[in-house]
């Protein structure tokens, strides 16, 4: 290999490199901005809630800086086959890892909506941050299985969006339950169940991402293995 050719290389995987450390960075964003919200739902914190919703920018940032290194990456070093498939999928991985955290930025803005003086406390509350906890751990598990091209774990987290999906069936019924028996917590049940649907749709996202760090890795496409087996 001549010395053109291998400083190429090594640029290329320096890229590659930086890429994969701004995916992990918004993902831990992304994470700390679900753990936040759910802790200012749970204490009624508008004050984090609000900081929520200001730390998303940071988030919307990274994804810029990752578009034009892709931009770049593509232009200078033209990658094919294995390398083109994870620039691509790097820049797929950042728009929807963009979208999580504006879920998350979602729940904040419920905070002061849900606790408003004089309503009961809805015992449907106390589920959700677990149901957040699963889908931020799918979020974080599928960024891990993106920097290391992990397929199984990718396909592994698939297998789990069904029970998170289960999870928010079972949240879903537990709140239009009371609602029914309590009709002046309309309201506020209105917005728990908004705040679950988001929560569910990061799990989704998580199970998205999971299909694209899965066809990266193996150039598969996951939904034709699950046919297939």
């Amino acid at each position: 290999m001549g010395t053109g050719q291998e400083h190429t290389v090594k640029a290329f995987d320096q890229d590659i490199k930086q890429l994969r450390a701004l995916i992990s960075q918004m993902g831990g964003l992304a994470e700390q901005a679900i753990h936040d919200a759910m802790k200012a739902l749970q204490r009624g914190d508008t004050a984090l809630a609000e900081e929520v919703r200001k730390k998303d920018k940071q988030i919307d940032a990274i994804e810029g800086e990752v578009e034009k290194l892709v931009v770049r990456v593509i232009a200078l070093r033209a990658p094919m086959a294995d390398d083109l498939r994870e620039v691509i999928a790097a820049l797929k991985i950042a728009a929807v890892v963009e979208r999580i955290g504006d879920y998350a930025k979602n729940v904040a803005k419920r905070v002061p909506l849900i606790h408003t003086a004089g309503e009961d406390r809805i015992e449907a509350l106390s589920l959700l941050p677990a149901m957040a906890q699963m889908a931020s751990d799918m979020v974080h598990d599928v960024l891990d299985a993106f920097a290391s091209r992990n397929a199984e774990v990718a396909a592994e987290i698939c297998v789990r969006d069904s029970a998170l999906d289960d999870f928010y069936d079972s949240i879903f019924r537990t709140l239009v339950t009371f609602m029914v028996e309590n009709p002046r917590t309309v309201s506020q049940v209105a917005h728990l169940l908004f705040v679950a649907k988001n929560i569910e749709r990061i799990g989704d996202h998580a199970t998205n991402v999971a299909e694209m760090v899965y066809f990266a890795a193996t150039g598969r496409y996951l939904a034709d293995e699950a046919a297939t087996a």
